[in-house]
């Protein structure tokens, strides 16, 4: 799988502007253990290079996606981040790897729940998972040093731009559900405002909002 991804990195260096994974990333896709955060049913192909479903309409993302999401934040480690969208929970493990702290937000309960379970099974006693509305982040433990969306939503939420330090990165796929959307990085400046980049073109479930 992780010949599979650096092939990936390769072929769209253009688009992203990165020909290899980091050896942060690297060693974080090498080390999370996939086959444990993917439904028994799944676990076969877990090492495979594309999503796989978890229920409930949802998925669990391509590696190579959340390779890249990881390395456009540029971790150095030490960081606080948040994941939106924890789904089965293969994002915010590979963020713990090289981050201090990840705080993630599911909207289906049944997901989030078995998540939180699977990752402390896993020992990722560095993730804290909760359900909620993932366009309202979770300002109570901003502010963050990158973010990091798993669906597709509409627009760039405000709310989360809020919740970026200065000088945070967030990677968000925006446009219409179950089409052809645009994975973003954003880049929260001093003063507040913020720069946006186009990276790829994606496909992504939408994100929910909170009922």
């Amino acid at each position: 799988m992780v010949d599979e991804i650096e092939a990936n990195y390769a072929e769209t260096r253009g688009e992203t502007g990165l020909a290899a994974m980091s050896p942060a990333v690297r060693a974080a896709i090498g080390k999370v253990e996939r086959h444990r955060l993917v439904p028994k049913a799944y676990r076969d192909g877990a090492y495979a290079n594309h999503p796989l479903p978890i229920g409930s309409g949802q998925t669990i993302s391509q590696p190579y996606i959340v390779a890249l999401s990881t390395d456009l934040l540029s971790l150095k480690g030490g960081e606080t981040v948040l994941d939106v969208g924890t789904g089965s929970g293969y994002q915010a493990a590979v963020l713990a790897e090289i981050a201090a702290k990840v705080y993630s937000i599911e909207v289906i309960a049944s997901l989030g729940d078995e998540a939180r379970k699977r990752l402390a099974e896993l020992g990722y006693g560095n993730i804290e998972v909760k359900i909620g509305d993932g366009y309202q982040g979770w300002p109570e433990k901003s502010p963050f040093d990158g973010i990091i969306v798993t669906a597709a939503a509409p627009h760039v939420p405000s709310a989360l731009v809020a919740q970026l330090k200065p000088g945070g990165r967030m990677v968000i796929p925006v446009g219409a559900g179950f089409d052809i959307q645009h994975l973003k990085l954003i880049s929260k400046r001093a003063g507040g405002g913020y720069d946006e980049k186009r990276v790829l073109p994606v496909r992504f479930v939408p994100l929910v909002p909170g009922r």
